[in-house]
């Protein structure tokens, strides 16, 4: 990539048309590819990625119903750990977090990764002893965790609410140092960047209308630009995924629901960890900027518009001031929400479905972003073996058959 210095940089910032050249190509389709990915997102462009950089795999479309960055990659709190209760999970999450530790410099583009630190906090000694099962099955699976006494906690936590009235009193909690935050649609950029520079076509503006098949084996799909044929289709589209499915015939145990956030006005640094409070549900951080980044549970009400409600904001700012009273005077700047697809054990769908040669990412609840690299690097190991990575296994949809559930929100204590 070209270099500039700041004067040059601004210069071609005043430019009408600036001489730099753009991330990625503006891709037409071709009639035909080896593989199709629906959904350029995060997880749908990091599968394009793995597909051209682990398995030689380069004839391949990535189609995008708007823009890239503009679905739920670019509409989150940014928030990477695996903390995670059960081994499935852990195993998952912490594949993920290793690959952010080093995306930066794989893509050679910087996502602004931030180890700084998560700490889940405890308010009863029931939440404390939560904490001690989560600290316990991270250490047996092989993951940083450590257990934080109620002094510790506040002395990396020093604006949390002391008040000897306050609803929620610390009781010790749990830190991840390996967890932190990265820019989210930088994420998005250097895999699309990383992947149009393996040939991968990524054509935005491409809604799919309807699949093509043959022999009951599907063998395209039908776009609002015409029918697009390949014999492997991946689908990463989140929330979007079961209404592509059920063109198929098949449903998918998921529900859409809508998560909010918000970011203040910026501040002098403040908080320098991941801060999320079992007994509110709210996390808040302090991005780069100076801004405080907070959010906190589920709008209860199935929707797929990307817009929340008053009475969830409403928990989620009183959740805050609980927290951080001294946050009460910061001005709100802006509100946003994103469209989350939870299954009912609150754990991802990764495997094939019914139809021969479809292969589906989906169901991460609000696990979505921090799973972006192991989601790609898993769904393009499913599409290009046939088979299972062993990491991926148990997402798988025969779960369901057998009864061998991932219930995360029971096993952390943390409902999605």
């Amino acid at each position: 990539m070209k270099n500039y210095h700041i004067g040059s940089l601004i210069t071609q910032g005043l430019k009408k048309k600036p001489s730099w050249k753009p991330a990625w190509r503006k891709a037409k389709a071709k009639p035909t590819y080896d593989v199709i990915i629906i959904g350029g997102g995060g997880h749908g462009l990091a599968t394009a990625y793995y597909l051209a950089k682990n398995h030689g795999i380069k004839n391949v479309a990535i189609l995008e119903k708007g823009p890239i960055g503009l679905g739920n990659t670019g509409r989150n709190t940014t928030t990477i750990r695996s903390n995670y209760f059960y081994p499935e999970s852990v195993a998952l999450y912490d594949l993920s977090l290793r690959l952010y530790e080093n995306l930066s410099k794989e893509l050679n583009f910087n996502i602004m990764f931030s180890q700084r630190g998560m700490i889940m906090v405890a308010h009863t000694p029931t939440q404390m002893e939560i904490c001690n099962r989560i600290a316990n099955a991270m250490v047996i699976n092989g993951v940083d965790g450590e257990l934080l006494s109620a002094r510790q906690v506040m002395d990396k936590i020093p604006l949390w609410n002391k008040k000897k009235d306050a609803r929620y009193k610390c009781h010790g909690g749990i830190m991840q140092n390996r967890g932190g935050v990265a820019r989210h649609d930088a994420v998005a950029w250097g895999y699309a960047r990383a992947a149009d520079g393996f040939g991968v076509d990524i054509i935005e503006n491409c809604m799919v209308e309807d699949f093509l098949l043959e022999a009951g084996r599907v063998k395209g799909v039908i776009t609002s630009k015409g029918e697009i044929r390949a014999d492997r289709i991946g689908i990463a589209a989140a929330g979007g995924t079961p209404y592509l499915v059920a063109k198929l015939g098949q449903n998918l145990p998921i529900l859409d629901y809508a998560l909010q956030a918000f970011v203040t006005e910026p501040i002098k640094p403040c908080l320098d960890v991941v801060v999320l409070s079992l007994g509110t549900g709210t996390y808040v951080l302090q991005s780069d900027k100076g801004e405080i980044v907070f959010g906190g549970g589920l709008d209860r009400i199935p929707t797929h518009t990307q817009r929340g409600n008053l009475p969830a904001q409403e928990t989620v700012v009183s959740g805050l001031l609980e927290m951080f009273p001294s946050f009460g005077q910061l001005k709100l700047l802006r509100q946003w929400a994103g469209v989350v697809d939870v299954v009912p054990d609150s754990s991802p769908l990764i495997g094939p479905i019914d139809t021969p040669g479809v292969y589906i990412n989906c169901g991460w609840g609000t696990g979505g972003f921090k799973a972006i690299p192991a989601g790609g690097w898993l769904l393009a190991h499913l599409i290009a073996k046939g088979e299972h990575h062993f990491i991926s296994e148990p997402f798988d949809l025969n779960r369901f058959n057998t009864g061998r559930l991932i219930d995360e929100a029971t096993g952390s204590g943390i409902a999605h």
